[in-house]
């Protein structure tokens, strides 16, 4: 059964900034911010801010889960009620306790049987969730602050929520930027990917390189400069103890409403803005009018009608919208829009196992693109393609797609870029078009450092 819940409301003039109210606490493990940061766009409603979990659960997939079956989904699974008992205490409120956190790009690995070419070198998890009974929930569209405490919670949201802003020293590179992957290597690979398309192995494989550089500082102010730069609508801060997530994701993976209605919304189909009003609205429309970015899109609806129809009720799977064009800050962006009914004996945690990692990173056939990715990339994508999101006790669930994200471990930032590889990609421009991507992530960074280069050898 949900556990019982009280909603304490909070004036929204003094506790609407989710950045100062979250930030005495963005030092402490597992706090999570889930920031709606992009004020002009439709999903951009609510911001809800989550620590002290009452327990963490943290998976790394190796050898030994695999050979024992060990499935984290399935185990998360027992965290929550079953749709049957779920109650809904007010429907405006999106989070009422429940599990959030991150489901890395490998946890994958725990769903199908991949190769290991790759190194992994980061120590983030492959999942690492919180079940969290404290929430704040702003609600930017109603003007409106509610504390989420357990029924029976003796301390105040009010002081739970306050305290003293701890000194931040100041962020700072300390090296250029590096790529995993020279001009000349990218190229190749994406030439290896063609022989795969022509081969018939796959309809489109998504290439990605990752940059790093050495830093100095609170990871959080640089999550504050690039929220500022790309007032992304699926933005998140999570600070675990083994280092942090910065998100600017402009990408819902998964929504499922208490009722079982299901959302996704894969983004494919990439133009850089320009300050220029001619210009930029020229790079929109060049985006509308591509058959190819159309096709590629259209891979990927197919793809995800296939995941949702594996645990959606049968004939409820359609696509209200194909091929719209939503502006962000740095790029215009492709956007469909997929929606099924869940089934009955499904619930949120089954769905994201059936439809995970997004096809939208991957490629089509999912499994025999990761396959590839997995021999092509040098190193495991970590915490990049993968989700970060909740799953309220009452039924409600939102995830993103973590691309725009980075992650800080050990003094070093990393930051990934990739796209979609089909059989008329030119090298040259895929190769663009991952910069286009971090417009406004690299180059932010280097200026809250002073001069520093990208160096892609």
């Amino acid at each position: 059964m949900s556990e019982s819940v009280a909603f304490h409301s909070l004036p929204y003039a003094d506790w609407h900034d989710a950045l100062a109210v979250f930030a005495p606490f963005a030092n402490e493990p597992w706090a999570l911010l889930l920031d709606s940061a992009g004020a002009e766009h439709p999903n951009s409603r609510f911001a809800i801010l989550l620590r002290q979990p009452d327990k963490t659960y943290t998976y790394t997939h190796d050898a030994l889960n695999e050979a024992t079956g060990d499935d984290p989904f399935t185990f998360l699974s027992q965290w929550l009620p079953a749709r049957s008992e779920q109650s809904i205490a007010n429907e405006d409120i999106p989070f009422q306790g429940g599990l959030a956190g991150l489901f890395g790009y490998d946890a994958g690995r725990a769903i199908e049987r991949l190769p290991a070419h790759q190194k992994r070198d980061l120590p983030i998890p492959d999942i690492a969730v919180g079940f969290y009974r404290y929430a704040l929930v702003i609600d930017h569209k109603l003007k409106r602050v509610t504390a989420v405490t357990p029924a029976e919670c003796k301390v105040s949201p009010s002081e739970f929520w306050t305290a003293s802003t701890p000194h931040f020293s100041r962020f700072h590179l300390r090296s250029s930027w590096q790529s995993n992957l020279s001009e000349t290597q990218y190229h190749a690979r994406i030439n290896q990917i063609h022989d795969y398309l022509r081969a018939g192995d796959c309809y489109q494989i998504n290439l990605a390189q990752r940059f790093a550089a050495d830093f100095a500082g609170h990871p959080w102010l640089a999550y504050v400069a690039l929220r500022d730069a790309n007032q992304a609508p699926f933005s998140a801060y999570f600070n675990l103890p083994e280092g942090q997530i910065l998100s600017v994701s402009p990408e819902r993976f998964l929504e499922v409403s208490p009722s079982g209605l299901v959302e996704t919304r894969p983004i494919k189909g990439t133009r850089p803005r320009y300050a220029d009003p001619r210009a930029d609205q020229a790079s929109k429309e060049a985006l509308q009018a591509s058959a190819k970015d159309q096709a590629e899109n259209l891979m990927i609806v197919d793809l995800l009608r296939n995941d949702l129809s594996r645990v959606c009720q049968p004939g409820s799977v359609h696509v209200p919208e194909l091929f719209k064009i939503e502006s962000f800050h740095a790029v215009h962006h492709s956007v469909s829009t997929v929606r099924g009914q869940l089934a009955p004996t499904e619930n949120a945690l089954t769905l994201i196992k059936a439809a995970f990692p997004g096809g939208s990173i991957t490629g089509a056939p999912k499994i025999r693109a990761m396959e590839i990715i997995d021999e092509l990339e040098p190193h495991r994508r970590s915490v990049y393609c993968g989700s970060i999101g909740y799953f309220s006790q009452h039924g409600h669930a939102d995830t993103s797609i973590t691309i725009r994200t980075l992650c800080a471990a050990d003094q070093t930032l990393y930051c990934w870029a990739g796209g979609g590889i089909v059989i008329d990609s030119d090298a040259a421009n895929e190769y663009q078009e991952t910069f286009d991507k971090v417009a406004r992530i690299l180059p932010v960074l280097a200026e809250l450092s002073g001069p520093l280069s990208l160096s892609t050898k």
